[in-house]
Formats: structure tokens, sequence, C-alpha cells
């Protein structure tokens, strides 16, 4: 039996954490042209959402229909993963660097962990504790940096990040079960249907008509957002999991904030220092090490 070459799914898996990390720097372009989160935002899950919509009909292909219980859980999710942690990230990003937020909310398995512990009882070993020791003190050493560039703000900034990452984190610890039993594509086209949902109404809500009047760029850069940036991303993650499994496909994932800072650098004109780069490597290096030693899900 031949083994499937790696090569297709490592690039897959390093395509999807760039592309998602970039989100982070379309959204700082876009608001270079005075458009605000709860617009900016209503924008990119509009144009999402007729993706995520034959996301879902297509997993969906000859499988049970979602029963009301499957409903309810789904609009839980939605809820927490992709509705309040998006709006909280993009609402964040208005106050911080794209390197900060990216390497805030490259802490959720951290996070992930910590809730194992609360809902579930399991246990933290000492190498657990000094991966996440590691990896606060990266995110403090550029948060401590930026407060000194930038003042009070950051501090809001990274609030707000800090809540995305905690409500992406319970979306994760919740959405486990749910993936195996309806299968992560369709469990994720539902669920991001569900903020779509919420993105919208929420603008109809808060803001007048008149404010989806934008400017040319924002429309272009909230429909990149949509399609390279949302879902483009999912797809390929996914796919890359197939081949190279879930292991593998969250160490290349690692590049991912790596490339903001490049991006950030190259693309937005922020600083490049001493401070980030020490900071990015102790995230990474915390991660890399809570990967190794962490206890796999449902084992106390």
């Amino acid at each position: 039996m031949t083994a499937t070459p790696l090569g297709p799914g490592l690039l897959l898996a390093a395509g999807g954490a760039i592309a998602f990390s970039a989100k982070a720097i379309i959204v700082k372009l876009a608001y270079r042209h005075g458009v605000d989160a709860v617009t900016l935002i209503m924008y990119r899950m509009l144009f999402a959402l007729p993706l995520f919509a034959g996301l879902a009909w297509w997993a969906g292909r000859g499988k049970p229909p979602l029963t009301r219980r499957d409903g309810l859980v789904i609009a839980g999710l939605g809820f927490s993963g992709y509705y309040l942690a998006s709006f909280l990230d993009f609402a964040g990003l208005q106050y911080i660097s794209a390197s900060l937020e990216r390497l805030i909310l490259y802490l959720n398995p951290t996070l992930v962990l910590l809730f194992g512990v609360l809902f579930f009882g399991q246990r933290v070993r000492r190498a657990q504790l000094l991966a996440l020791a590691v990896s606060y003190a990266g995110v403090l050493l550029v948060f401590g940096h930026e407060v000194t560039l930038t003042g009070p703000h950051t501090v809001l900034g990274a609030g707000l990040v800090f809540g995305s990452a905690v409500s992406y984190a319970i979306y994760l610890v919740y959405s486990g079960q749910e993936v195996k039993r309806l299968g992560a594509l369709r469990l994720t086209g539902w669920a991001t249907l569900v903020a779509c949902g919420l993105c919208l109404l929420q603008f109809v809500l808060l803001r007048p008509l008149s404010a989806a009047v934008v400017a040319p760029e924002v429309l272009w850069l909230s429909l990149l957002n949509a399609t390279l940036c949302t879902f483009a991303p999912v797809v390929m993650v996914m796919l890359a999991i197939e081949r190279v499994g879930a292991t593998l496909a969250a160490q290349v994932g690692m590049i991912g904030p790596l490339s903001t800072v490049l991006m950030g650098v190259f693309i937005l004109g922020e600083p490049m220092n001493l401070w980030i780069v020490a900071g990015t490597v102790l995230v990474l290096l915390g991660v890399g090490l809570l990967a190794r030693a962490r206890t796999p899900v449902g084992e106390a």
C-alpha cells in the first residue's frame, strides 16, 4: 500500500494558517477608511454567508436532518465560536497591532487546557504549567512594550481580543462531541450561518441603513476577508487534517503568528523590534511545549 505524500497536506496546512492570519491585516487596512467594527463584520459575514450555506448543504448530503437539539447546540456554538469571538476580535483590532492580536489569539490551546481543568477535572502536569508560563510571558512582553507606545487603549484592545480567545476556546471545548456526531464541515457551516445572521441583525439594530454606504475599498477588503481569510482557511485546514492528521497540521499552523508579524511589518508598516521577535518566539515555544505535554481531550 502506497503511503500518502505529506507535501500537499503540509502546503494546505501552511496556506490555511497564513490565510487565516491575514484576517487581521485586512481588518486593519479597512479601518483606515473610517468604517467601524459593527459595519465591517457585517460585510464580512454577508459575503461569507452563501459560501457557508453551500458548505452546510454539501456536508449534510445523505445524512439525517438536524434535530431540535442539534439546532440549539449549533446556535450556542455559533454564538460563542463565530459571532462573539469574531466581533470582539474586530473591535480589539481598532486599538492594538495585528502582531499582538495574533499572539493573544494563539493562546487558545492554553485556555482550552484551563477549561478542561475547570469543567472536566483534567489534571495539569508540570510540563504544561511551564508551557503556560512561557506562552503568557511572550504575550506580556509584547503587550508591555505596546502599552509604552500607544497608552491605555492597548489595554482595552488586548482585553477585547483576549475575550475573543476565551469565547473561541469555549467553542472548542464544547464542540468536540458535536464534531464527532455531525462532522466538522457540517457543524462549521451551520454554526457560521448562525454567526452571519447575528452579525447582520446586530447591524440592523445598532446602525442606520445609511451606515452601509462605505468606501469601495472596504467592500473589496471585506470580500477578500470573507473568501480568502474566512472560508478558504476552514476548507484548507480540514483537507490538511485529512491528509496529515490534526497534530502535524497544528504544528504547521504555528507559522500563523510569524506570518502575521511579517505582513504587519511589510503591509501595515508596523514596527519590527526585539520585543516583538522575543515575544513571538516565547509564545510559539510555549504552545509547542504544551502540544507535546498535553493530556488528550476527555482524559482526567
